[in-house]
């Protein structure tokens, strides 16, 4: 009997950062998105789930001002992160860590100003449990910003390709609860600004 690696775990991901596959990096737009949607960092704490190869964790911490954690489960994505930091002065924190398995209190702060999750909420099998995770480390007054491609939108006739996206049901989990919920559309991508 064979069985599969869950997506949100480290056994799907590592064997894909070790065999040098990369994804797609943050446009111009999409950080325009971000400068008017997320506030200035200040050197509040920021976590950025799933961070790869750290483009965006490093956006955060260098272009945006937060004090940020790059967490990822695969130790390949890490290590590459943490390689690619050349700004001068203190960069990011990298820590290797499956947001969805392992003790959150090993995070260097107990609570975020901003957490982001930028092409990895689609691959979470149980995404309430892990939207109640982000929950429990969102600050007061935080906010969550995901990235994730929404079902659909390729202009495609793969199957494979069609299913990458979030469902409409998917999408109302993520948006249920929150005071705030803006979104803007980036061609394939949707990107969500969340707050309590």
């Amino acid at each position: 009997m064979t069985t599969t690696a869950s997506t949100a775990s480290p056994a799907y991901w590592e064997p894909r950062w070790v065999d040098g596959r990369r994804y797609r990096q943050p446009c111009e737009n999409e950080k325009r998105l971000m400068a008017e949607h997320l506030d200035l960092g200040q050197g509040r704490p920021a976590l950025d789930i799933g961070s790869g190869d750290g483009t965006l964790t490093r956006h955060l911490h260098h272009g945006l001002g937060y004090r940020t954690t790059g967490v990822d489960c695969s130790p390949s994505a890490v290590a590459l992160a943490a390689a690619h930091d050349a700004n001068p002065g203190p960069g990011p924190a990298w820590q290797c860590l499956d947001f969805t398995a392992c003790d959150l209190t090993t995070l260097p702060d107990p609570a975020y100003a901003l957490i982001t999750c930028r092409l990895v909420y689609r691959w979470m099998d149980d995404k309430r449990s892990f939207l109640n995770r982000v929950r429990r480390l969102l600050a007061p007054g935080g906010t969550l910003w995901i990235v994730t491609e929404v079902a659909g939108r390729r202009t495609t006739t793969d199957p494979g390709l069609l299913g990458l996206g979030i469902s409409t049901a998917d999408a109302e989990l993520l948006t249920t609860g929150w005071s705030v919920v803006h979104t803007a559309d980036l061609d394939v991508l949707r990107c969500y600004t969340l707050r309590p």
